[in-house]
């Protein structure tokens, strides 16, 4: 009895001690069920929406809100600037690492600051760099996240302390984020386990320790942010790739932030298959030349296109194709000569180049005489 008491316990602490990514290569046939009041899961690189939960409700998000300023701080370029922090950013509430007024730092390292130990002191101090003001940049992230699509998104602050108006969706922060993470700087701050930044004054640096807990919870997983405020709660967007296929999740007060996530991306990866739709330089249709060596030209790809499908549904795939036939030659190899959209339903989900697969040379006058007498004697012999 005592041995059997003894191999249970022992089988417990094995079960136990796995990581949570031991239940993240299951096979997941039904949509998870989540705890989020609202959740999304979306293809980065068409923004197919794989899974929605009051997708387009709008409500807080707390300290998600520093994806866009971090995207605006990215974006300017000036990453080297030094900022010098007012007393009003040190003195900012909530989450901070520490900046005191005065204090002399890189956008850089406040954007590490901001991302990592999601310093709201980080945020103001960028915010009022870049902005002039913590307003003026509000307005700023407001206008940049309707260019990305997120018409439901208002922006009051850069750090995410809750505000009447200021909030989002559950679709709008994964397109935001799906940006982001286009970002190869962005990336590698997200991917930062810990870093040290500078500490006037101190003998010692900062240490910065990355408080995004999926990225040892889940095979692949590779960003984002984390959020919590009493009004919006527990709120997450994350991201995961695998196979150069990445999936951007989005949790909005969910009290199991963490589980509703991985249950999410064990959900993409399991019910959904990365299909290659066109590969770079195939063979796509044929065009007609006039004055050339050719009568007509093949059209190739100028890029691959993939997206995630269910059993069956590549029949649900369309092809547009826009070319000025014919086409006038001299044509160059390479060279483009149309456009091909594709289209999943009636979602346009990219659009690809087409170009000529080989060269296509204009015709001299004595060729085109002979090509025209040639023609003629044949239809008089007939």
């Amino acid at each position: 009895m005592r041995k059997l008491l003894s191999s249970i316990l022992t089988l417990l602490l094995v079960l136990f001690s796995l990581p949570f990514t031991a239940a993240a290569n299951i096979d997941v046939t039904e949509p998870p069920v989540v705890t989020a009041r609202s959740a999304v899961l979306l293809d980065q690189a068409t923004g197919r929406i794989l899974f929605s939960k009051n997708a387009h409700e709008v409500l807080p998000m707390a300290s998600t809100t520093k994806i866009m300023t971090a995207i605006l701080a990215l974006e300017s370029g000036r990453l080297g600037e030094i900022v010098k922090v007012s007393e009003y950013a040190s003195l900012v509430e909530g989450s901070g690492i520490d900046l005191e007024a005065g204090e002399e730092k890189t956008l850089e390292e406040l954007v590490y600051g901001l991302m990592l130990q999601s310093g709201n002191d980080a945020a103001t101090a960028i915010a009022e760099h870049l902005g002039g003001s913590v307003e003026k940049f509000a307005v700023k992230m407001t206008r940049r996240a309707k260019e990305l699509g997120a018409a439901q998104t208002k922006f009051m602050n850069p750090h995410g302390l809750h505000h009447e108006d200021h909030f989002t969706t559950a679709y709008d922060l994964a397109l935001i984020s799906a940006h982001a993470m286009s970002i190869p700087k962005f990336q590698e701050v997200c991917l930062t386990q810990e870093t040290n930044i500078s500490w006037t004054g101190r003998p010692y640096n900062r240490l910065l320790r990355n408080q995004n807990k999926l990225l040892t919870l889940f095979d692949g997983a590779d960003g984002i942010k984390t959020g919590w405020t009493t009004p919006a709660g527990r709120c997450f967007a994350g991201s995961a790739t695998r196979d150069n296929w990445r999936l951007i999740t989005v949790v909005l007060n969910a009290p199991q932030m963490w589980e509703d996530t991985i249950r999410l991306l064990d959900f993409g990866y399991s019910y959904y298959q990365w299909n290659e739709v066109i590969n770079e330089n195939q063979t796509l249709k044929t065009a007609a030349v006039r004055k050339g060596m050719l009568d007509k030209v093949t059209l190739i790809a100028g890029e691959s296109v993939g997206m995630p499908l269910k059993e069956n549904e590549a029949e649900l795939l369309r092809y547009h194709f826009e070319v000025k036939e014919p086409l006038s030659a001299p044509i160059k190899a390479g060279q483009e000569v149309g456009t091909l959209y594709v289209y999943f339903g009636t979602q346009r989900i990219s659009t690809v180049q087409l170009l000529a697969g080989e060269e296509v040379e204009k015709r001299g006058l004595g060729r085109i005489i002979r090509r025209f007498f040639g023609g003629w004697l044949q239809a008089v012999a007939a």
